[in-house]
């Protein structure tokens, strides 16, 4: 049995995975008796816990920019909606969405692209206006306004509260190594230096050796499967694509 390498545009999440798996294999197995074993593993696993810290920041900030994008998409169905009262044909309706699209418009829909904290200072000034009392009765005189209203409240509010795991993912990003070069960094390890030794070594003292070695073969063997399935998928998919 021959293991084979560890595709290397596998995902990050994949890599993460298979790195873990494998360290955990060796753990159960007792070849610490070989300084070789001990010296790759020994890089492996670091490397494996830099790559899952990573993969946390990621992660991280992905949830924190949904949340962003999510108050921008509250800002932008406020203004909308007052920008069509605005010319409603009933004077009342017409008069109150003015007014209060007159306090919006000190703000802008530009306020999506300030800093972080400089947006988040204008949309909780914008909806403290929007909570003194005059601008709470032309509120009532428009339908569904006040749930705008609210729903922009509920995204400014749901951003601070996660802010603060993106701010510390985003400070740890400048001084940490990014997931890619992390993932390139295991992938070299496990096949360049774990995946030829083992076979080699499995050769040479299967009874030693070959219940991890195969440990491994079956680890990166599904790993890759995965790997190979989703390409094929790709590729059908750009052969329909031109046709369709």
């Amino acid at each position: 049995m021959s293991i084979q390498p560890l595709i290397a545009n596998s995902r990050t999440t994949e890599v993460d995975g298979v790195a873990t798996q494998v360290i955990r294999g060796y753990d159960t197995n007792p070849l610490n008796f070989d300084p070789n074993m001990e010296y790759i593993i020994g890089e492996l696993k670091p490397a494996s816990v830099l790559l899952s810290g990573a993969i946390r920041r990621m992660k991280e900030k992905s949830e924190a920019k949904a949340y962003d994008e999510n108050r921008d998409d509250k800002i932008d169905a406020l203004y909308y909606l007052l920008l069509g009262f605005s010319h409603h044909p009933d004077q009342a309706i017409r008069t109150a969405a003015l007014y209060l699209l007159d306090i919006f418009n000190n703000y802008g829909l530009e306020m999506k692209v300030e800093s972080l904290t400089r947006e988040s200072s204008l949309i909780n000034s914008l909806l403290a206006d929007l909570g003194k009392p005059k601008a709470v009765s032309n509120i009532a005189l428009l339908p569904q306004c006040d749930t705008y209203v609210a729903a922009l409240q509920t995204a400014q509010t749901d951003f601070e509260a996660n802010r603060l795991s993106y701010e510390e993912a985003q400070g740890e990003e400048g001084t940490l190594e990014n997931a890619s070069l992390l993932k390139t960094q295991v992938v070299e390890l496990v096949n360049k230096k774990l995946v030829p030794y083992l076979n080699v070594m499995e050769q040479i003292n299967n009874a030693a050796y070959g219940t991890y070695a195969r440990t491994v073969a079956e680890i990166i063997a599904a790993n890759n499967e995965v790997v190979k399935k989703r390409k094929n998928k790709t590729d059908v998919e750009e052969e329909i694509a031109p046709g369709v």
